[in-house]
């Protein structure tokens, strides 16, 4: 596991302090009739503008890159929702954007979900639920802690709650790469996993649904999906582990 010297940390802190405001940029732009091809060809044009570049945009496998320069994932589409002209948002939708770019040879990684108009009450309370998920998560990452303190945290809000916990995808290490060690899951394991230490840092990102966790892939070999077809909500953000309390780098 890396620890950033004070040089890296300051290369982390540029790249998330560019990846939150072009999520942020890109949110303001989520209403009702907009397609995710739109937002996505929005995203394109930020990210030139800033300087940056897509970790997203033909990530993957040779043979089927993914196509977008962010992953747009509309109601029941947990991860890797592929950016589409026919997909129109509509009043009552729910769309997480998990956005990651590289900037000056470090990432910056991401997610939000928006609510598109006005939502339910069960759409808003599941989006709050993994909001207050992943900052519980977040004040677990304090050296000294383990990576399964984060996960315990994460899983006890979920638990509270009673919504699914996706468990085929989890937080990770990032840096240089946009994935890196350690694995940090959204919920807990026999074993308690890395240390923390200062300098170490992690994109923590829980994913929750309203019904069950089961996932589906669709054939495009990228959109996971709940199997049951309920909502799925998804945030992250990317954080420092400090001397002290944990430093979030992906505020806007």
């Amino acid at each position: 596991m890396i620890c950033r010297n004070d040089r890296e940390r300051q290369g982390m802190r540029a790249a998330g302090r560019m990846a939150a405001e072009l999520l942020r940029s890109v949110g303001e732009r989520v209403r009702p009739g907009i397609s995710t091809a739109e937002l996505n060809e929005l995203t394109r044009e930020l990210m030139e503008r800033a300087g940056t570049v897509s970790a997203s945009y033909h990530y993957g496998p040779k043979k089927n890159p993914y196509p977008g320069y962010a992953c747009f994932s509309l109601n029941d589409i947990i991860i890797h929702g592929i950016p589409s002209k026919d997909i129109l948002l509509r009043d009552g939708d729910i769309l997480s954007v998990d956005l990651a770019i590289f900037y000056k040879d470090f990432c910056g990684d991401n997610t939000a979900t928006f609510r598109v108009g006005k939502v339910s009450p069960s759409a808003d309370h599941l989006i709050r639920g993994t909001e207050e998920a992943l900052m519980a998560g977040i004040q677990e990452a304090v050296a000294g802690h383990y990576v399964n303190d984060i996960s315990a945290a994460i899983e006890a809000v979920a638990r509270r709650e009673g919504y699914g916990i996706v468990r085929e995808f989890v937080g990770h290490g990032v840096g240089r790469e946009m994935h890196e060690e350690p694995q940090v899951p959204n919920y807990t394991l026999p074993q308690r996993g890395l240390k923390l230490r200062p300098g170490m840092s992690l994109a923590i990102e829980p994913m929750f649904t309203l019904g069950s966790a089961d996932i589906q892939n669709d054939p495009d070999g990228w959109t996971v999906r709940t199997r049951d077809h309920s909502l799925a909500a998804h945030v992250e953000h990317t954080i420092l582990v400090t001397e002290n309390r944990p430093e979030i780098l992906t505020l806007p």
